[in-house]
């Protein structure tokens, strides 16, 4: 005669029925260890992925020179009000755009950032390229227009992109998302797979033996 399969329980267990429809067998902690190993072999990678590139996101936002300077510009006030005169904040406008023409001329302008709080306040004029695409930032001193340096300019960090996996284009959005699916997964069998065990001989236990075994 053939075994059972694994999922199946006798239907006078007990410990295995479930308590609202008595006569309906629950998996049991075989079947939640099988899938929990067939789920967590390739989810190791995933997890592991996410573990890495999530390391090195929060790395350098942590000792990147940006976040060094939101740190120390979070506590200051910006001299510029909302009821401040408009040349408060486009005084130097006129010398920026004269200096980015000189530095990149006809570099179209993607977008144009005003930085009014700090010790050095800036204007940033994102550059992109003539067929498309991001291609360089140009930092200007606000209070004199003059060009402070040039950094390069991408809309979204790529460390960033390959941790959600948009740097592999739409298929890596969606892996992502199989990923993300694949985590929760295993987290769910785990889960189960614990509750069943700890339902198993709980009352031969005492204090946190209980739960945690």
């Amino acid at each position: 005669m053939l075994a059972p399969p694994a999922w199946r329980v006798r239907l006078d267990a007990p410990s295995s029925s479930c308590p609202v429809c008595p006569h309906a067998p629950l998996p049991t902690p075989a079947f939640w260890r099988q899938w929990h190993r067939w789920i967590g072999a390739p989810a190791a990678l995933f997890l592991a992925f996410a573990a890495l590139t999530g390391v090195l996101v929060a790395a350098t936002e942590f000792f990147g020179e940006d976040e060094s300077l939101r740190e120390a510009n979070r506590t200051l006030v910006s001299a510029v009000t909302t009821s401040a005169p408009a040349d408060a904040w486009t005084g130097r406008m006129a010398t920026v755009m004269a200096n980015a023409a000189q530095a990149a001329p006809g570099a179209p302008i993607d977008k144009i950032t005003i930085e009014l709080k700090g010790q050095a306040p800036v204007i940033t004029l994102a550059l992109g390229r003539p067929a498309g695409g991001e291609d360089k930032r140009l930092i200007f001193d606000a209070r004199t227009g003059a060009l402070l340096r040039t950094d390069g300019y991408a809309d979204k960090p790529f460390i960033n992109r390959v941790h959600s996996g948009e740097a592999f284009g739409d298929g890596g959005l969606v892996f992502a998302m199989i990923w993300g699916l694949a985590l929760l997964a295993l987290t769910v069998s785990g889960f189960a797979l614990y509750w069943r065990l700890a339902g198993a001989n709980r009352a031969q236990r005492t204090g946190l033996k209980r739960w945690f075994f």
